[in-house]
């Protein structure tokens, strides 16, 4: 006859970085803000013939990063992490207004405001946490609830600001490979050389004074506007 079983039971362990794991799932792709939606302007860019092929779409991409909105946001992102770090909803409140008033268009401003109030509520019903659960800004921008979420969550800011900035990219990335401008082997090179860019824009964000506070991407700002009145679209922004 054969012998008893053996029975293994397995104990869930708790995680050594708990913030890791949530990091990762808010900036994967599955996490539902709409981001997919989006192309930040690229495809009137591309529907101009500003953005062509792969060396353009990441020039482009790295001056959004360094220079446009990306930079934009990291400097929000830290603004509100620290606020949110230090438990003050008035800095918090503070940081989201700037980040939704600093857009040069409607449709950044609605992109900001629609993933920002997105992300919150998914997070609200999915990874409660009080400070957050006791914010009720009117509207919300992206890249400052994110800070504050990131904060609550004992993220270290380095981690947040690269990967906020880094999905960001993605998401320009996984546009242009829908507009065709790319195959996914270039986007996988343009993710890569992009690196040292995300790098310094995460590392400038931490040192950067309040008064340098700003953006000068006028040609994707340009494109943005025109894709407003774009005929055929496939993105909402």
């Amino acid at each position: 006859m054969p012998g008893p079983r053996m029975t293994t039971i397995m104990t869930a362990e708790p995680l050594a970085r708990p913030g890791l794991y949530r990091l990762l799932a808010w900036l994967s792709p599955n996490f539902p803000i709409g981001a997919f939606s989006y192309s930040h302007g690229l495809e009137a860019a591309s529907a101009g013939g500003a953005v062509c092929d792969a060396a353009s779409l990441q020039a482009w991409i790295a001056a959004i990063i360094a220079q446009g909105s990306g930079r934009i946001d990291a400097d929000i992102l830290v603004e509100a992490y620290r606020a949110a770090e230090g438990g003050q909803f008035a800095a918090l409140d503070a940081a989201n207004r700037r980040g939704l008033a600093f857009r040069a268009t409607a449709e950044l401003a609605l992109e900001a405001a629609q993933q920002g109030e997105a992300f919150l509520n998914t997070c609200r019903t999915a990874w409660p946490e009080p400070f957050i659960a006791d914010w009720s800004p009117d509207a919300v921008c992206h890249s400052a609830v994110f800070g504050g979420v990131a904060a609550r969550a004992g993220i270290a800011l380095d981690d947040a600001l690269i990967g906020y900035l880094e999905a960001f990219a993605g998401n320009l990335v996984s546009a242009g490979l829908r507009l065709g401008i790319i195959g996914q082997t270039d986007g996988q090179r343009i993710l890569a050389a992009l690196e040292p860019v995300v790098a310094d824009a995460a590392a400038a964000a931490t040192a950067r004074h309040a008064a340098d506070f700003g953006a000068a991407t006028f040609a994707a700002d340009l494109t943005s506007m025109a894709h407003e009145t774009q005929y055929m679209r496939l993105f909402r922004s």
